[in-house]
């Protein structure tokens, strides 16, 4: 039946090979569950059916069985009374009646195998939920813990990328030439005003020595 066989799919389903081919782990640790649970009642609801089956089939066969009981007794009494035609028809009665218990035993008998599938599916579906639920926390801690280090060593790449450390090194030649014209420029300040103060003292030693120049003309 088409529920055993799904059963059976989530029995043999590996959680850990699900989660590897899925996406969002965390996700389908959930689903599974989820399904798993599902199932567990879908199972449990058709047992309690096919158990009440097994009952009602095994009313009828009881019930036939009893039948023929009876017509075997009527049967009997034909027989005691002589009355032969009458034996016959009984028996005749007994013999559908054995027929028809006997069909109803085989029936009890193929239910009592359905059930005790089921019944086997439903303890073996139990235990795969259960060790479900008792690994889902520690896939999930685990799943978080490998998504931290793998934005860990995304972020060490990135700071390792020779595109970028590249760039780097671009910008800080181009600070240090900045750097370098900047104090050239406040070197070459400096020495214009240097040289602005020096000429200033090379004329105003022109002029002493002009003034004493003309005095001593003068005299």
């Amino acid at each position: 039946m088409a529920l055993l066989e799904r059963v059976s799919t989530l029995i043999r389903a590996n959680l850990n090979d699900l989660i590897d081919q899925a996406e969002n782990p965390e996700k389908m640790i959930k689903q599974v569950i989820l399904d798993m649970q599902n199932q567990l009642m879908q199972v449990k609801t058709q047992v309690a059916i096919a158990m009440a089956d097994q009952h009602l089939l095994d009313k009828k066969r009881q019930e036939n069985a009893d039948h023929e009981v009876e017509w075997m007794r009527k049967a009997e009494m034909a027989v005691d009374k002589k009355q032969d035609d009458l034996a016959r028809a009984a028996l005749e009665r007994a013999v559908s009646y054995k027929q028809l218990a006997t069909a109803f035993e085989q029936q009890v008998a193929d239910q009592r195998t359905e059930v005790e599938n089921l019944r086997s599916a439903l303890h073996k579906l139990e235990q795969k939920l259960a060790e479900a639920k008792s690994k889902s926390d520690v896939l999930i801690a685990q799943h978080r813990r490998a998504r931290a280090v793998a934005k860990a060593s995304d972020a060490q790449m990135a700071a390792t990328d020779g595109s970028k450390i590249a760039t780097f090194d671009r910008m800080k030649s181009k600070v240090r030439h900045a750097e370098a014209v900047g104090q050239a420029m406040s070197e070459l300040a400096g020495n214009n005003m240097e040289d602005r103060l020096a000429a200033l003292e090379k004329e105003d030693q022109i002029e002493k020595l002009l003034v004493e120049i003309k005095a001593r003309r003068a005299v």
